[in-house]
């Protein structure tokens, strides 16, 4: 029975280790100086693409008839696109023909966009939200459960600014899932204050102090006209409710100026308004 040749047989001190040297140096050579180059047309490559993007922004926002959301998208279009030409350029360095490798990536499609179709999903979408265009930058909107003032959108999220100055990124798909309210679509917004007034009060001249601040105010539009009428009566008052439309940027100062000005009318004209009290009893239990 033939036996498994030991070390000894196979005489390893005849091998010589620099004639592995000599054989691995000319494909180190080549290919290091390769990678080297591979690096260096990468790392160019990004600050082209980023000059790229940058001169796409600029040509675009020269018209005036192209809305500041195509120009983000499409300058976001351009850099991504620009990354992925350099990509199949450093594969052709390496003597991939690029015809092949078209082919490849044709035959790993399937299996790439399954990978990656929560990615590809949000590219979708913002392709929808630019064709659509439910907002514009610059509007105050709420979409997937967040609301705040839409600062940029490129292929795969949606950036927005909250009302305390919070940085929000919302992936694409998200904002296109859910229910988009724009606050700015219109550019005014209804907004109904309600004023509680004694019983003992005269409902009809607190109306008038009402409708007089409404209109001395600045903010209030005059169409629609400003509604006073008693919405309801309380434990403790006659509440009036005041509806009046503003314009959507003014929305929040309105409420806070009106408010502030309809107390200060009220204490000039007498108008009361009331809060709960308390009585307490004390009884003297020594008599």
């Amino acid at each position: 029975m033939a036996l498994q040749p030991t070390l000894s047989d196979l005489k390893l001190s005849e091998f010589q280790f620099s004639d592995l040297l000599d054989a691995l140096f000319p494909i180190l050579v080549k290919y290091g100086l390769k990678a080297l180059a591979a690096l260096a047309i990468f790392t160019f490559g990004l600050f082209i693409a980023g000059r790229v993007r940058q001169a796409v922004r600029v040509m675009l926002s020269r018209s005036k008839r192209i809305d500041p959301l195509v120009v983000s998208f499409l300058s976001s279009f351009a850099y991504y696109a620009t990354i992925i030409a350099i990509i199949i350029a450093i594969i052709g360095l390496f003597d991939v023909p690029t015809t092949s490798f078209a082919a490849l990536l044709g035959a790993a499609g399937l299996a790439i966009g399954l990978a990656l179709q929560g990615s590809l999903s949000h590219v979708a979408s913002g392709i929808m939200l630019l064709i659509f265009r439910p907002f514009r930058l610059g509007d105050y909107v709420s979409a997937g459960s967040y609301e705040g003032t839409i600062r940029d959108i490129n292929l795969f999220f949606t950036e927005m600014s909250t009302t305390d100055n919070r940085k929000v990124i919302i992936p694409n798909g998200m904002v296109w899932d859910s229910a988009i309210i724009n606050f700015a679509a219109y550019g005014k917004r209804r907004m109904d204050i309600i004023f509680g007034i004694s019983y003992e009060d005269d409902i009809e001249k607190a109306q008038a102090v009402i409708r007089q601040v409404c209109a001395d105010s600045g903010l209030v539009l005059e169409q629609p006209e400003p509604i006073v009428e008693v919405d309801s009566l309380g434990d403790w008052s006659v509440n009036l409710i005041c509806r009046f439309w503003v314009d959507a940027d003014n929305y929040l100062g309105a409420k806070w100026k009106l408010t502030k000005q309809v107390k200060q009318a009220f204490d000039r004209e007498g108008v009361s308004i009331p809060f709960p009290t308390r009585v307490e009893y004390k009884i003297d239990k020594s008599e």
